[in-house]
């Protein structure tokens, strides 16, 4: 009586081996118990893995962030691990324009007070040497959101400055297209208040944190209306 083949991996030698035993003689019903060990052994490993970002063991109910208490969070800052293992967020645009664009704010503030958000006027031989989000005929600027419950705390977002688009005849706004912005996906922890035991009013100091998936602007473009004028 021949074994029947095994479709499980062989990695899983605990598994494999079992069913590679296992007989096609076998009564109806049993030969579903290869399977039914394979999705337990993936469920242990998915909530073995899942745990560790929000406080394994600690957490208070299955699947839920764990609740942090003042004294495990100095000054309110999020848990190093958590951080540690969130996304590389000094590799994305709005995260690496911070500093540079607070230090060149700092600048700029003492020269002149920051200019509006008025569409300008562009003038060819004034933005040869500008940066791309200057000479762009949807044109935008960059400012510092910054926010104490999300980490990343401080972002670079995009403003358009141009309902329209400017042309690249006159160099001035023409309603023929529309500036519209671009968006990039960032996964984020944002902190929330949480309650330590079971009566649910947050505790004071205590914060659970939350992955978040938020759209953050990082450009401008210019596209055609939805409306033909």
């Amino acid at each position: 009586m021949e074994p029947t083949s095994c479709p499980l991996p062989q990695e899983n030698a605990v598994l494999g081996e079992h069913c590679c035993r296992w007989d096609e003689q076998a009564p109806p019903g049993t030969q579903l118990l290869p399977g039914l060990l394979l999705l337990l052994w993936l469920s242990a490993g998915l909530a073995h893995h899942g745990s560790a970002l929000w406080g394994g063991p600690h957490s208070h109910t299955h699947g839920a962030p764990r609740c942090y208490s003042a004294e495990e969070l100095p000054l309110g800052q999020a848990p190093a691990h958590l951080l540690a293992r969130a996304a590389k967020w000094e590799q994305t645009l709005p995260v690496a324009l911070v500093s540079s664009l607070e230090a060149v704010g700092r600048r700029r503030w003492q020269e002149r007070p920051p200019a509006g958000t008025q569409c300008p006027v562009l003038q060819p031989e004034e933005v040869l040497e500008a940066d791309i989000h200057q000479r762009s005929i949807s044109p935008w600027r960059y400012r510092v959101d910054t926010d104490e419950n999300r980490y990343p705390q401080k972002l670079a977002v995009a403003e358009c400055l141009c309902r329209g688009c400017i042309s690249a005849r006159t160099g001035r706004e023409t309603a023929a297209l529309n500036s519209v912005p671009l968006h990039q996906s960032l996964l984020v922890l944002r902190r929330r208040p949480c309650s330590l035991d079971a009566s649910g009013v947050p505790t004071p100091g205590a914060f659970a944190f939350h992955a978040e998936s938020i759209r953050v602007p990082i450009g401008c473009t210019c596209v055609l209306p939805r409306v033909v004028r």
